[in-house]
C-alpha cells in the first residue's frame, strides 16, 4: 500500500461544493482540508514491534501483564516470547506468514502475539469457545496458516488439519531449559502485523490484512494511545477476536503499560485500572460510580448513548471514537465532556482524513449528510482473498493521488465546530410506509426518556419499527410519547420492550438477530392475545 503524509492543506482543488459566502459563521473557507484532515504526527516508532522490544529494554522490571494472581515483567515478557519465537521458527515460520492464536484471554496470549511478530509473521486471533471449528477451518486455510498456538487446556478444541502444527504456549513457557539469542527478524511498516477476521454473522468471515504502519499510526500517536506510560493498568476485557482487543494489548504494551487480563468479572477488573477501552453495550455494564480510579475511558464499535457518555465523562477523559476494522480500530476520536452541546465522533486522528461523500464519490457541501470515506495511514491492506469486496471498498484517493480511501458505511456529517457527528450506518437508513427513517435517530430519541440509559431500533417490516431499552424499569408508553413529540409519527416504532440489560454478541456489540427475534415472539404473543 503506497502511504504519505498528509500534504499541507491547499484546498485549490478540492473545495468547489458552494459558493464560500454561504458556509455559516465561523467555518473556515478551506474547510474541507481544515476539517477533513487530521494532525501531520510521526508516530514514536514505525512499526509495533519496534515500539514493545524499546519498552522491554527501557523497563525489564516494570510488569507487563498480569492474569489470575500471575504476572510477567517486560524482561520476563521478552524471555518466554523469545523461547516461543524459536519453536515457531523451527517449524519454518518466517517473515511473512501467519500464525493461528487460537485460544482464550491468558497470558500465554500475550506471548503467543508477541513471539509471532519477532519472527515477523503476523497473527490471526480466535477465540476459543465462541468461534465455531468451521470458522477457525476457514481461517487457517485462507491465510495459509501452518502453525496455530493455543492453551494445552483447549488442544482438544482446536480443529487442526493435515500439514498444521499445534503447540502450547504454556508448555514452551515452562521449558527453562532453552537458552539462546533471541530471534527477531525486522520488520517493515508495511508488513502484516495482524489478520483480524470479521464476525462472519451476514456470511463468511473476511479477514483484514493490518500492517504495522497502520497500528503504530493509532496506537504511539495521541489520542489513541490514551496517555498509556509505565505504571499505569490498562484493563484487556474485550474478545480476542475484536479488533478494539489490539487497541487494549497492543497499545498497552507499545506505550510501556500494564496489561490486566480479566477473568469472569469485567466489574472487578474495571475497579483497579486506570485505563479502559469497550464498546458502548460492554462499559453499560460496568458501575462507574465504583470505577472512580479510571483515568481514560475509550469506546467505539457502535454508538455510544449520551446518557454513557455523560456518566464517564463526568470524572475521567472520556473519548467517543469509530472506525471499522479497516481502518485501524478508530480514525476519529475526540475528548467528551457532559457540558457540550453534542456528542459527537470527534475529528479524524493523526495522519488520516475523512470525506463526507455522494454515491459519486464526490464531496458534500459543508453540512450535508453522507457517507463517510476514510483515508491516510489508517487504511489497512485490504482483504485476504476477496477481490470483489476490495474493489468495492478500497478505492483510490481522489483528493490524495496515489492514496487509497475505505468506504466505512457509516453517515456522518460536520459540525461548525469541525466535528463529525454520525448519523448511523447505511443499513440503518430505512424506509417505513414509503418514508426515511434513521434508527439511530430514533434510539437517541428514546434515550432521552427519564431513566433510559440505551436504546436500540430495529426495522421489523415495511410498516414497523420496534425498539429496546434498558433499564427495565424504563415506561415503554413514556418511550413511545417521547419519540412522538421528537419525531414524525412514521417513526414511532410499534413495539417498545424493555429490558435489564440488551443482549451482546461475543464482541461486544448488541445482538441484533437475537433482539428481532425477541421481538417476532412478543409480537406474535399480542396477536393471539388480541385474537381471543
Amino acid at each position: 500500500m503506497l502511504t504519505q503524509r498528509i500534504a499541507p492543506r491547499d484546498t485549490t482543488d478540492c473545495d468547489p461544493f458552494r459558493p464560500e459566502n454561504s458556509l455559516p459563521r465561523g467555518v473556515p473557507e478551506n474547510w474541507f482540508t481544515e476539517f477533513g484532515w487530521g494532525p501531520d504526527t510521526p508516530p514514536r516508532h514505525s512499526t509495533i514491534a519496534a515500539a514493545i522490544e524499546r519498552m522491554i529494554h527501557l523497563y525489564p522490571n516494570q510488569f507487563a501483564v498480569r492474569a489470575n494472581g500471575a504476572q510477567l515483567t517486560y524482561a520476563q515478557l521478552g524471555r518466554a516470547a523469545d523461547r516461543l519465537a524459536h519453536h515457531l521458527h523451527s517449524h519454518g515460520v518466517v517473515r511473512g506468514d501467519v500464525v493461528g492464536i487460537f485460544l482464550k484471554r491468558s497470558i500465554p496470549m500475550v506471548v503467543g502475539i508477541l513471539a509471532a511478530m519477532k519472527v515477523g509473521a503476523a497473527y490471526a486471533p480466535q477465540h476459543i469457545g465462541v468461534a465455531t471449528d468451521s470458522a477457525l477451518r476457514h481461517i487457517a486455510k485462507v491465510t495459509n496458516i501452518t502453525v496455530i498456538l493455543t492453551l494445552s487446556e483447549l488442544r482438544d478444541q482446536v480443529p487442526v488439519s493435515a500439514g498444521q502444527i499445534l503447540i502450547a504456549i504454556d508448555e514452551t513457557m515452562e521449558d527453562n531449559g532453552l537458552v539462546k539469542a533471541p530471534v527477531i527478524s525486522p520488520v517493515t511498516p508495511d508488513d502484516n502485523c495482524m489478520v483480524l477476521f470479521t464476525s462472519g454473522t451476514t456470511g463468511t468471515p473476511n479477514g483484514v490484512q493490518i500492517t504495522h504502519r497502520n497500528l503504530a499510526n493509532i496506537l504511539l500517536t495521541s489520542p489513541g494511545d490514551m496517555g498509556i506510560g509505565p505504571g499505569q493498568c490498562v484493563g484487556q476485557i474485550l474478545s480476542i477476536a475484536f479488533d478494539m482487543a489490539a487497541w487494549e494489548i497492543l497499545g498497552c504494551l507499545a506505550n510501556g503499560g500494564t496489561l490486566a487480563i480479566r477473568g469472569s468479572d469485567i466489574q472487578a477488573t474495571a475497579e483497579q485500572v486506570d485505563v479502559l477501552i469497550a464498546t458502548p453495550s460492554i462499559l453499560a455494564t460496568i458501575d462507574a460510580s465504583r470505577c472512580q480510579q479510571v483515568k481514560t475511558v475509550a469506546v467505539a464499535g457502535e454508538p455510544c448513548p449520551r446518557p454513557l457518555a455523560d456518566t464517564w465523562g463526568l470524572f475521567c477523559h472520556f473519548y467517543n471514537s469509530c472506525g471499522p476494522t479497516e481502518t485501524t480500530i478508530i480514525n476519529t476520536a475526540m475528548r467528551h465532556r457532559p457540558e457540550k452541546h453534542d456528542l459527537t465522533i470527534g475529528k479524524p486522528t493523526p495522519n488520516n482524513t475523512v470525506y463526507i461523500l455522494d454515491d459519486a464519490l464526490k464531496a458534500l457541501p459543508f453540512g450535508e449528510k453522507g457517507e463517510m470515506w476514510a483515508g491516510g495511514d489508517c487504511v489497512t491492506a485490504g482483504y485476504i482473498a476477496n477481490p470483489e469486496l476490495n474493489a468495492d471498498r478500497y478505492r483510490p484517493d481522489p483528493f490524495r493521488p496515489g492514496q487509497k480511501m475505505f468506504r466505512t458505511r457509516d453517515l456522518g456529517r460536520w459540525t461548525e465546530t469541525g466535528e463529525l457527528r454520525h448519523c448511523g450506518r447505511v443499513d440503518d437508513l430505512v424506509k417505513i410506509r414509503g418514508f426515511r427513517v434513521e434508527l439511530d435517530g430514533v434510539s437517541r430519541a428514546l434515550e432521552a426518556t427519564p431513566d433510559c440509559a440505551q436504546a436500540v431500533t430495529l426495522k421489523y417490516d415495511d410498516r414497523t419499527l420496534v425498539s429496546f431499552v434498558s433499564p427495565i424499569c424504563t415506561n415503554p408508553h413514556e418511550a413511545a410519547e417521547v419519540v412522538a413529540t421528537m419525531l414524525p409519527y412514521y417513526c414511532v416504532p410499534a413495539l417498545v420492550i424493555p429490558l435489564d440489560d440488551l443482549p451482546k454478541t461475543a464482541r461486544g456489540k448488541l445482538d441484533k438477530r437475537l433482539l428481532l427475534e425477541m421481538a417476532r415472539t412478543e409480537l406474535a404473543a399480542s396477536k393471539a392475545e388480541a385474537a381471543q
